[in-house]
């Protein structure tokens, strides 16, 4: 691959935020590398995205810009950690101005922003140098720089879900991690966007928090993750044929199952919200992420998300379900 700057010293990546239905936990390797089946996840992205722009500067210096503002003469003195990173993998050492906007922005939302922020700096970083890699490569080297070089407690179903798009059944285990999309039909996806929606819960964490807690009962959560990757392997059946109705219950039956993994999973205020959901009429909620705040997936009858809307607080902003196909684009430069 050429290492040719690109000529226009600007470009932009658009790399999307992610919904898992079933098999989150078992795609962290503590699981999916010591179960004979491994793990799955059946995911979407959706059309919300994080955008990273890197642009060339007159100096040598480097200015990243997202929640804060850095001015940094070396690579090495960059604070943001997957800034520094990506700058260091791709090879881009001095004389660039990066930034990074989302259109749900903050960390700790569930729906996989960290990963998608780390899937577009590297997208961007190798167009800048005149590269196109793969998307396989992407969900690797964004995998390789959150969990094996940060150390992120972290599972890898958001990498590929973000480098890829569409709606995908991902394997992981000891032969590696197997994207397969799952094919599904044109009355099915519109159906997924009128029926399923995110509801914000108005409280945010770090998945690091939640995903370090020391769990004292190691083969009682054990045995839920096994039922949570059985529940993928049924959802997958399931958007495949279109029984989405079957799906919104089997989503509310993975977070009843998966809400005990941990005991700060849930807590009063996400359990509150839960059952508000349900009494207003949802067939099924699940809290996505790895728990303690960010979004509910909420499944319902097509009228149901204007009942949220007239019922919940204005804090529980609530977004339609659509679907991005596309994965992390370079759409300038």
């Amino acid at each position: 691959m050429s290492d040719t700057p690109s000529p226009n010293n600007v470009i932009i990546s658009r790399t999307p935020l992610r919904v898992s239905f079933c098999g989150g936990g078992t795609d962290l390797d503590q699981f999916s590398m010591n179960n004979s089946s491994g793990g799955r996840v059946v995911s979407l992205a959706i059309d919300r995205y994080v955008y990273v722009t890197i642009n060339r500067r007159f100096d040598d210096s480097i200015r990243v810009s997202y929640s804060s503002t850095e001015n940094a003469a070396t690579v090495d003195d960059v604070q943001h950690d997957l800034v520094r990173e990506a700058l260091l993998l791709t090879g881009t050492d001095s004389g660039v101005e990066i930034t990074t906007i989302a259109d749900i922005p903050g960390r700790g939302t569930g729906l996989g922003s960290s990963s998608s922020v780390t899937v577009g700096l590297l997208h961007a970083m190798h167009a800048f140098h005149g590269r196109k890699p793969s998307k396989e490569q992407l969900a690797q080297e964004a995998c390789k720089i959150e969990i094996e070089i940060l150390g992120a407690p972290i599972g890898r179903q958001d990498q590929y879900a973000g480098a890829f798009g569409g709606i995908n059944s991902i394997s992981f285990g000891s032969n590696g991690v197997i994207v397969e999309p799952i094919d599904v039909s044109d009355e099915s996806i519109s159906k997924i966007s009128n029926t399923f929606s995110l509801v914000f819960t108005g409280l945010t964490r770090s998945a690091n928090t939640v995903l370090s807690q020391v769990v004292e009962n190691i083969e009682s959560k054990n045995s839920r993750l096994k039922e949570i990757r059985d529940h993928a392997n049924l959802a997958a059946e399931m958007m495949e044929y279109g029984d989405l109705d079957s799906l919104g219950q089997l989503i509310n039956s993975s977070w009843l199952v998966k809400r005990e993994t941990s005991p700060i999973v849930s807590n009063d205020e996400i359990d509150k919200l839960y059952n508000q959901l349900i009494s207003f009429g949802a067939k099924g909620a699940k809290l996505l992420g790895a728990g303690s705040g960010g979004f509910f997936l909420v499944y319902g009858e097509d009228s149901l998300r204007q009942q949220l809307i007239n019922k919940l607080s204005t804090e529980n902003r609530i977004i339609p379900v659509g679907i991005d196909f596309s994965g992390s684009q370079i759409i300038y430069g």
